[in-house]
């Protein structure tokens, strides 16, 4: 595996693979790799020729400062996965590689409707910050394929809608959320919880669960407020327990029976937040 810290070295080296032909895949992380990380990175390797990783701690997409600085890093444990798995090129950039202007007075990009619902409503400006990095390592990485995981749901709307404004030629990979045994999902802040937030965790998946259970044609509301309930009762702060047509994200306040539809929650058990969703229909 290669590693690259710099702009100019990544570009040196893919420039020439792309005149060979080769096709490129591109998995953005954080760190903090974990199964559901890796499993993008295979879904690249069965897709492209060349697999590229990036690991970048993003400051400009926290708006708590706070989750920032206790996000968790783990560099050296990252590189020996991806030396496992067989990754072929890691990106390891500083903060001045990506923003050699410095993060203030970055562009702003017009997200509509989805930046002000769910994650766009409870974290604001969080998604201009991921517009941010992901434009510009996409401009540095042209890869011809991206893969992200479902389980940031909202996100990889937010990155399609980027994508295709910017007419970014990549296609964008949308790879089913990775769970644990016990049905938690994958998550680098996992990593922050105590045994028993752990544990208390677990109730985020069940709820899901018991929203599709519940899901019928008709009023939602009493959907919703079981969930938000059940989940208050195990010691959770709920930012919200939604459900949404899958394919725009508009709220749902009521179902027909036949639009998709996806159940979305956002809680924080002590300090730590954490998010998951599960489609709600075939």
């Amino acid at each position: 595996m290669l590693i690259f810290h710099t702009v100019q070295q990544l570009q040196k080296y893919l420039g020439p693979q792309r005149q060979k032909g080769l096709i490129t895949g591109f998995v953005p992380t954080m760190g903090a790799l974990h199964q559901g990380h890796l499993s993008l990175m295979e879904e690249s390797k069965k897709a492209t020729d060349l697999t590229v990783c990036s690991i970048f701690v993003n400051p400009t997409q926290f708006n708590d400062p706070k989750d920032f600085e206790k996000y968790p890093v783990t560099i050296s444990t990252d590189v020996e996965l991806l030396l496992k798995i067989g990754v072929d090129v890691l990106f390891l950039p500083s903060v001045k590689e990506i923003y050699p202007n410095g993060t203030n007075d970055q562009p702003h990009y017009d997200l509509g409707f989805l930046e002000t619902v769910l994650e766009g409503k409870y974290r604001p400006g969080h998604f201009q910050g991921v517009c941010q990095v992901m434009h510009r390592l996409l401009e540095i990485a042209k890869a011809d394929h991206l893969f992200m995981g479902q389980k940031d749901y909202q996100q990889c709307m937010v990155i399609d809608h980027l994508i295709n404004t910017k007419h970014i030629p990549a296609k964008l990979h949308i790879v089913p959320t990775l769970r644990e045994t016990d049905g938690l999902a994958m998550s680098s802040r996992n990593m922050r919880l105590t045994k028993e937030e752990r544990q208390t965790a677990l109730a985020i998946f069940q709820t899901l669960i018991q929203m599709k259970t519940e899901l019928q044609p008709g009023a939602l509301q009493k959907i919703k407020e079981n969930a938000t309930a059940f989940l208050t009762a195990k010691g959770f702060r709920v930012d919200y327990a939604e459900i949404a047509h899958a394919d725009s994200l508009a709220l749902l306040d009521n179902w027909n029976g036949n639009d998709p539809a996806v159940a979305l929650i956002a809680a924080y058990i002590g300090e730590v937040r954490l998010i998951d969703n599960m489609q709600l229909t075939a």
